[in-house]
């Protein structure tokens, strides 16, 4: 096998496995690993908007991932308190339908796809342990392979797309420029037998200080999301001791004027609860000396934007315009590292913040809540609104038609 390598991608999900198919159509020769073998599973929202859709077919991947069997979603429901705000997601590129496929199915789809580029070598089964340094600059990885036998491999660039927790961050020491711990915990389930809202539709519940979340998966299951404080000692204790039964009654009793309680009464768990208590907001530099970070490696906020796979994918395709850039020049790293940043930043930073402050848990304000009205009665502004989650427009569109039905009314 091959030593050097243009790029070693470390973590092939997907902002990993994107990255290693858009590098080998610009002519990199690429080595992508990763310590899981796959279909493999994965803590994730599974979201994804109409935008991400168009990446997706761009890359030549999502006919695969419509045979998995998911549902196609169109609207989106939010409900704060009393106040519903609902209607479908403005179209990106031609593209209407949004989804929720499992990790098992998009990492795996992309994973193939790169594996089918004549420039890609991939390692399943491969854990990094140490990166190989020339003075102060990376130019390579040590590992241990699947059948425990220890192998080096070098190349010009290095990137972590090894997700939150990951190792190459820690490696190389990228600075942490922002972190924001979250005040909540989310616990979910897969359920079957859980009926639909009308149509299919994701659907966003914020009661105080709870929130649940529901979206239709493959294979006819639905999500089940339940958001709730961390300082909710007596709630956390039930979902450790009897998870199910925890998440039902939370979703159940915690959410009334809605039709959760009812839906759930005769759906059926299908796999075990899963979940997370506490997770920080963060931003990290994205690149230095022979190193890069892409995905959650370098940046991850609040789940409830759905925005992670949208960043994974955008992120791969930000990264891989600047390296084919800089192709073969002797080393720009500070100029393509000042413009990876910058780039990755005006594309992201604007929603980090969002999910920031959602983060916070706030209960909804009168002022949000006379906002939140004030959106649910004009069409024109819930397409501004919804327009934020899948890049058809900014936020400042939404305060704009806010001002002008504001005047309208004056």
């Amino acid at each position: 096998m091959n030593k050097t390598y243009d790029v070693i991608v470390t973590g092939a999900r997907c902002a990993g496995s994107a990255l290693a198919i858009n590098l080998a159509k610009a002519g990199f020769h690429v080595l992508l690993v990763d310590r899981s073998t796959f279909p493999s599973d994965t803590l994730s929202t599974h979201t994804f908007f109409n935008n991400t859709v168009a990446l997706l077919r761009e890359m030549g991947v999502i006919d695969k991932l419509l045979e998995t069997n998911v549902q196609p979603v169109r609207d989106i429901k939010f409900q704060f308190e009393d106040t519903v705000i609902e209607g479908p997601m403005p179209k990106v590129d031609g593209e209407e339908n949004c989804y929720c496929i499992r990790r098992t199915h998009l990492d795996y789809i992309l994973l193939e796809h790169a594996k089918a580029q004549k420039n890609v070598t991939v390692i399943e089964g491969f854990r990094v342990t140490d990166v190989i340094r020339d003075d102060e600059t990376i130019i390579g990885v040590k590992g241990v392979d699947s059948y425990n036998k220890k192998q080096e491999f070098l190349a010009r660039l290095v990137v972590g797309a090894d997700g939150r927790s990951s190792n190459i961050r820690k490696l190389v020491k990228s600075e942490r420029k922002i972190s924001i711990p979250a005040s909540v915990g989310i616990y979910f389930g897969y359920f079957s037998g859980f009926l639909h809202d009308n149509v299919p539709k994701f659907e966003v519940y914020k009661i105080k200080d709870n929130t649940a979340i529901l979206f239709p998966t493959n294979d006819s299951l639905y999500v089940i999301v339940g958001i709730f404080p961390l300082d909710n000692k007596a709630l956390i204790e039930g979902l450790k001791s009897n998870p199910e039964s925890c998440l039902r009654k939370l979703l159940t009793n915690h959410f009334p004027n809605t039709t959760i309680g009812a839906r759930l009464q005769n759906a059926e768990l299908v796999e075990p609860i899963k979940g997370i208590l506490g997770y920080d907001n963060y931003w990290y530099e994205g690149m230095g000396k022979g190193w890069a970070l892409v995905g959650d490696a370098v940046c991850f906020k609040d789940p409830g934007m759905a925005q992670g796979i949208h960043d994974a994918i955008y992120g791969a395709r930000i990264l891989s315009n600047i390296l084919s850039t800089y192709k073969g020049q002797s080393n720009p790293w500070k100029q393509m590292s000042e413009e990876y940043q910058k780039a990755i930043e005006a594309e992201f930073m604007v929603r980090f913040h969002m999910g920031c402050q959602l983060s916070k848990n706030e209960p909804v304000s009168e002022q949000q809540d006379a906002v939140n009205k004030l959106v649910s009665s004009h069409p024109l502004a819930i397409e501004k609104l919804l327009g934020i989650y899948n890049y058809a427009n900014e936020p400042a569109a939404l305060e704009e038609e806010l001002a002008r039905i504001m005047r309208s009314i004056s």
